[in-house]
C-alpha cells in the first residue's frame, strides 16, 4: 500500500449504520481523510452508480459496511438480501479494482452452521444454514475473486453499538421495567462492540496485514443469558431477574447458530494483538448506552 493508514484516503459505505458511524468517527479523530457514504448517498446495488462514485472519490481503502442485516426477513426475501450482500459487495469490489483501492468487506458468523464445539478458525469450511448467511458468503466470495491480494474479509458477530438497535440496548430497556426477563442460555458467542471492530479495522490497515479472512469479534465467550446478566449488573439491576430458557422456546424464521465462537489465529499470524475480551469492551463502552442518572 503506497499510503499509510493516516494519510490514506478512506471511503466507508453504510456510514449511517451502527458500525459505519463508529468507524467514521474513529478515522476523523485520527485525522484520516474519510468520505462517509450512507445508503441515501449511494445504493450499492446500482453498479454504475458505485463505479462512478469510486472513480470520483479515488479512495485508497474502501470499507463496505453496507449490508442487509434483517436475518429473519432474508428467509422470505433472499433475492433482495443477495442483491445487497452479494451483488452489492461485488459492485463495490469492482469499483475498487478500477480505482486501485483496497477493500475491507464486513461479514458474519452466519457463514457457519453453528454446530461446532471449538472456535471456528478462519479457514474452516463455510456451511451457512440461513439465507442471510448464504448471501454474506456470496459477498465474501465475490470480493475475494474480484480483488485477489487486495482485500480483507472481516467476520464479526453479536455486534452492538451506541448508534443502532442491539441486544444490549434491548436489555437496558427491559432492566428498567418491572418483572423478570427470560433469555436463551444455549447459544454461545462473542459479544462485540462496534468500537472494537472499528479499532481492529484501523489496526489491520496500519500494520499492512496480509490480505485474507480475519475474525473481528471480541475474545472470550458467553451466552445471551450470560450477557444479559452482565448488563443488568452494570446497571445496578438484580441479575437474578434474568432467567434462562432453551432456544427451542423461541420460534424464528431463521435458525440461530448454537455456537458462534470464532477463532483469532489470523491476528497472531499477522503479528497483531488478539481482539480484546468481550467483558472489557462492554464495560468500557457501556456509558454510551446507560441511561443518564
Amino acid at each position: 500500500m503506497s499510503a499509510s493508514a493516516g494519510s490514506a484516503r478512506w471511503l466507508v459505505t453504510g456510514a449511517g449504520g451502527m458500525l459505519g458511524r463508529d468507524l467514521v468517527s474513529l478515522l476523523e479523530r485520527q485525522g484520516a481523510p474519510v468520505t462517509p457514504v450512507t445508503r441515501s448517498d449511494l445504493d450499492i446495488t446500482d453498479r454504475q452508480a458505485v463505479l462512478g462514485a469510486l472513480r470520483e472519490a479515488q479512495p485508497d481503502i474502501v470499507v463496505n459496511c453496507a449490508a442487509w442485516t434483517a436475518v429473519d426477513l432474508a428467509e422470505s426475501r433472499e433475492a433482495d438480501a443477495l442483491a445487497v450482500n452479494g451483488e452489492g459487495a461485488a459492485n463495490v469490489a469492482a469499483g475498487c479494482a478500477l480505482a486501485g483501492a483496497r477493500m475491507i468487506q464486513l461479514s458474519t458468523d452466519y457463514v457457519f452452521d453453528g454446530t461446532a464445539r471449538v472456535p471456528y478458525p478462519e479457514d474452516a469450511a463455510p456451511a451457512p444454514a440461513t439465507a442471510y448467511g448464504r448471501t454474506k458468503l456470496a459477498g465474501e466470495q465475490a470480493v475475494t475473486r474480484l480483488l485477489p491480494g487486495r482485500s480483507w474479509i472481516l467476520r464479526t458477530a453479536w455486534l452492538y453499538g451506541a448508534h443502532g438497535g442491539s441486544f444490549v440496548a434491548t436489555m437496558i430497556g427491559l432492566a428498567g421495567r418491572a418483572g423478570d426477563v427470560t433469555v436463551v442460555d444455549d447459544q454461545h458467542g462473542q459479544p462485540t462492540s462496534t468500537v472494537t471492530v472499528a479499532e481492529l479495522i484501523l489496526a489491520l490497515v496500519r500494520a499492512e496485514a496480509p490480505d485474507g479472512i480475519y475474525h473481528a469479534t471480541c475474545s472470550g465467550q458467553t451466552t445471551w443469558f450470560g450477557l444479559a446478566r452482565e448488563i443488568f449488573g452494570l446497571l445496578g439491576a438484580d441479575p437474578e431477574r434474568v432467567t434462562p430458557i432453551p432456544s427451542t422456546q423461541l420460534t424464528r424464521p431463521a435458525p440461530r447458530p448454537a455456537y458462534s465462537v470464532l477463532g483469532h489465529g489470523a491476528w497472531a499470524r499477522a503479528g497483531l494483538e488478539p481482539p480484546e475480551d468481550w467483558r472489557a469492551a462492554l464495560h468500557r463502552d457501556f456509558a454510551a448506552f446507560a441511561p443518564a442518572s
